[in-house]
């Protein structure tokens, strides 16, 4: 039997070392979700994405270190990012991918990968007395979708200040929360940051499941259908991002770090 191939890829960035670190499990045969949960728990990155092929798309199931998610973005375009650069497709053909959020597919657009993923707008909601609190500030606006928490705030300094306190975070019954704001310059449309301690993860480099969220948010806001995105992470990514009805486009670059096989005691 073919040993699973195991690749990192950093994901909405073309330097390495950059972005979001995804991990991809290429496997030649169906798994338990518990033998993806141990695999997800000894990557230790934020979300590992395993691949089984199925006549004409690939089964995409996404784990973080401690649990398995509905949905991930920044491991989808990684994990077409291996397809394409390994050969399992044409340059040309669009990755489809069969997943806990219904179809997803990816297409290639010379560098660039682009995700058509749903969107996730926000609705106004009461926050949490916690959230206030673990995030340290007054939000000029709060809303959630079926995942998160969407925080607006006044300014990127007030953004890049934040030090959350993640254990308290972790106690509100939310995926995550998305901070996010205008930014001070002109070279993006907005920036943000998203914690997620109670998956597994403090802070999230890059979420490109949360820009389902931030893309149509701004785009009600700033009036405009294309928007860029920078996460402001200690690695930092960017994310361009296209609202469409009810579908988000995301666009954003990937680079391979390591690449190698599973041993057999994995099976």
């Amino acid at each position: 039997m073919k040993r699973a191939q195991l690749f990192q890829v950093d994901a909405f960035t073309n330097q390495p070392f950059k972005g979001n670190p995804a991990a991809v499990c290429l496997l030649f045969e169906p798994r338990e979700a518990e033998w993806m949960q141990q695999i997800a728990a000894e990557m230790s990155l934020s979300e590992t994405a395993f691949l089984l092929q199925e006549e004409g798309f690939y089964h995409l199931r996404w784990f973080t270190p401690l649990t398995e998610v509905d949905l991930c973005g920044h491991a989808t375009l990684a994990s077409a990012h291996v397809l394409w650069e390994e050969g399992h497709l044409p340059p040309n053909q669009a990755a489809q991918f069969k997943t806990r959020s219904g179809l997803l597919t990816a297409s290639r657009k010379e560098d660039l990968v682009l995700l058509d993923f749903p969107a996730e707008p926000e609705m106004p909601a009461d926050p949490p007395l916690d959230l206030c609190c673990a995030l340290g500030v007054m939000p000029r606006y709060v809303g959630k979708n079926r995942f998160d928490y969407l925080v607006e705030l006044d300014s990127e300094e007030m953004l890049l200040d934040l030090k959350p306190d993640f254990r308290l975070l972790a106690s509100i019954e939310m995926r995550g929360v998305m901070v996010t704001c205008r930014a001070s310059s002109l070279e993006y449309d907005f920036v943000s940051r998203f914690f997620a301690p109670r998956s597994g993860i403090d802070e999230d480099p890059v979420t490109g499941s949360a820009h389902c969220c931030l893309g149509p948010f701004w785009r009600k806001r700033l009036n405009k259908d294309q928007l860029l995105g920078y996460q402001v992470s200690a690695r930092g990514g960017l994310v361009q991002v296209r609202v469409g009805g009810d579908r988000v486009f995301l666009g954003g670059e990937a680079i391979t770090i390591f690449r190698g096989e599973l041993e057999s005691f994995s099976k």
